[in-house]
């Protein structure tokens, strides 16, 4: 029963990057983004305003850390999400961002001072010829035709996001989880605003509002609760392992939902991704940086 907490998790993300290429066409990219953290903080807010309001003084020196960790992985991470829907699938949305995870060991050496094992550097390789294998449509050669502006927006969002997660454990907030995410979403909110009112059009319709409320209660809040859980009761490592899980579920929703086709180079480059990440975890020491707040 405890592995059902990151199950339910990456579900519910792995139906995300379906929610993300549904609402392209239906719904401005500036729109959803905003959208998506203040129906978030609107429901959280009768649980956290109180807490966080008990702890202002120890917050507010933290707040320009707080405002940082806000525009990275909530503000930049989704918004590009969204306006790559665009141009690419929900299959590579998710593949690309399975890369977060080994982002982030790289990004902990400057900023963690972690090293670098073999094993690490062999997973990156195999992992990184598998997404050149998949993005060139099985053609590395014409990998510059095969790549598009969306796919260069997600690896931009992976970098952000893998960021996020490490300057997240470098600073080691002296708050809890749900304080943080809350204070971080009302931030988001806010450096939000301004790019609502840019939308060409502001307005929630029928079609909308489903995939707003599948982003901000289920990818917002319910998946980040699950993998909460998941840790407190497994642990960071084991729980981790389920991440890998991602690609695979968002790659079988976008084949029934969205009848995505996927082609031998999804299954070969997606199947070296995974077995590059994996082989990045397995050394205990550099297990990568578990998602809390949002994820594609």
């Amino acid at each position: 029963m405890l592995y059902l907490f990151p199950l339910l998790a990456v579900v519910i993300w792995a139906g995300n990057a379906i929610v993300n290429k549904l609402s392209f066409g239906i719904i401005a990219p500036e729109a959803i983004a905003f959208y998506r953290w203040f129906f978030a903080m609107l429901v959280l807010t009768p649980f956290m305003l109180k807490p966080v309001w008990r702890k202002r003084k120890t917050i507010a020196p933290l707040l320009p850390k707080l405002a940082t960790l806000a525009a990275l992985g909530m503000v930049l991470n989704q918004s590009l999400a969204y306006f790559a829907a665009a141009t690419t699938t929900a299959t590579n949305m998710a593949l690309i961002n399975s890369l977060v995870p080994m982002v982030s060991l790289f990004l902990a050496v400057p900023l963690l001072k972690q090293k670098l094992t073999p094993l690490v550097f062999g997973g990156t390789v195999i992992s990184l010829l598998g997404l050149v294998f998949m993005l060139s449509h099985g053609d590395m050669a014409n990998l510059a035709i095969g790549v598009t502006q969306g796919d260069l927006l997600l690896l931009i969002s992976a970098f952000v996001y893998a960021l996020y997660g490490v300057l997240l454990k470098r600073w080691q907030l002296p708050i809890s989880t749900w304080e943080s995410v809350y204070i971080q979403g009302l931030i988001a909110v806010l450096m939000l605003t301004p790019l609502l009112f840019s939308a060409p059009s502001i307005a929630i319709n029928s079609q909308a509002a489903p995939l707003i409320l599948y982003a901000a209660l289920g990818a917002s809040l319910i998946a980040p609760w699950a993998w909460i859980n998941g840790i407190s009761k497994l642990g960071a490592e084991r729980t981790s392992i389920f991440f890998n899980l991602l690609p695979i579920l968002a790659a079988i929703l976008a084949a029934i939902i969205l009848n995505e086709t996927l082609a031998v180079y999804h299954y070969l480059g997606g199947a070296m991704v995974i077995i590059g990440v994996m082989l990045v975890q397995v050394k205990p020491k550099m297990k990568p940086i578990a998602p809390i707040a949002c994820t594609e």
